[in-house]
């Protein structure tokens, strides 16, 4: 009994740092990550834990280790981690997930942060995750079976038919998003992504709001994610682009919709983004 307890406080303390180092006011968050038992959303042990940068890894068996601000390794030879608990809380706060809100998250690995959302869109909400990898997908359906408003899909989110969602999560990198992930926002739907324009170099987390207008864009922080299976590496179509062009963007378009100008920061098959600000003249 006394080591449950222990555990518990273990957790609760590690919400309040994550939290508190993310400067993060929303108190729903904080519970959402000292209720959830991260030891049972992931591989059974031993884990290896680290911390950002990928140096120090350490096995352990200890639950209590998994309560620092520490990945934990689920493939890696795929380079497939439970990410690091105060990015995701930041990325949570970002989108806001709210009570009777629809929310997909694309590469749910072995459930953690799903739970997390699940807890989030409580009540009546609805969480819908898609993990490509069968063995995770497998933990993640076992895992979450206790959560009856959530559904595991074990497929890829590219090129899906994707359920109208109030907020989409991505958790792989890629160079640009699925059209689908934008049309399937209702309005006031948030997406967040990990841009990753530069390839293996690394990116940024896009945030994209559907307004009136359009859909505005805001890179909030560096960020390095794995690869999007099944995603084809693209280079923006006018060439390389800088880290100046990711801060400069502003919105994102779909090309069926809007033709690329000269506002664009990087141009792709199905979608591009600009410097153009989201508004009442957006659409002249």
């Amino acid at each position: 009994m006394s080591r449950a307890i222990d555990l518990d406080a273990r957790r609760e303390g590690y919400a309040a740092r994550i939290v508190r180092s993310a400067w993060i006011t929303d108190p729903r968050i904080e519970r959402a990550f000292a209720t959830i038992p991260r030891e049972a959303f992931l591989k059974p042990p031993p884990w290896v834990v680290f911390p950002p940068g990928g140096w120090l890894r350490r096995p352990t068996t200890d639950p209590a280790d998994l309560y620092d601000d520490v990945l934990v390794v689920l493939d890696s030879h795929r380079g497939v981690n439970n990410g690091q608990p105060s990015l995701h809380a930041a990325w949570l706060a970002a989108v806001a997930p709210q009570p009777g809100e629809t929310a997909v998250h694309i590469g749910a690995g072995s459930g953690y942060y799903t739970a997390i959302l699940a807890m989030l869109v409580l009540p009546d909400g609805h969480v819908h995750a898609y993990e490509i990898d069968p063995g995770l997908a497998a933990l993640a359906k076992a895992h979450l079976a206790c959560f009856e408003h959530v559904i595991v899909r074990s497929e890829s989110a590219l090129r899906a038919d994707l359920p109208e969602a109030d907020v989409i999560y991505v958790n792989a990198g890629i160079a640009a998003p699925d059209p689908a992930w934008l049309t399937g926002l209702r309005p006031d739907g948030r997406l967040i992504f990990p841009w990753q324009p530069f390839g293996r170099e690394g990116g940024v987390a896009l945030l994209v709001t559907r307004e009136a207008g359009g859909f505005r864009a805001r890179a909030t922080m560096q960020v390095g994610f794995v690869a999007c299976e099944g995603s084809v590496p693209d280079r923006g179509a006018r060439g390389r682009i800088g880290l100046d062009q990711v801060e400069r963007t502003r919105s994102v378009w779909l090309t069926r919709e809007r033709a690329p100008d000269e506002t664009a920061t990087a141009v792709y098959d199905t979608v591009w983004f600009s410097t153009r600000e989201v508004g009442p003249q957006a659409g002249t």
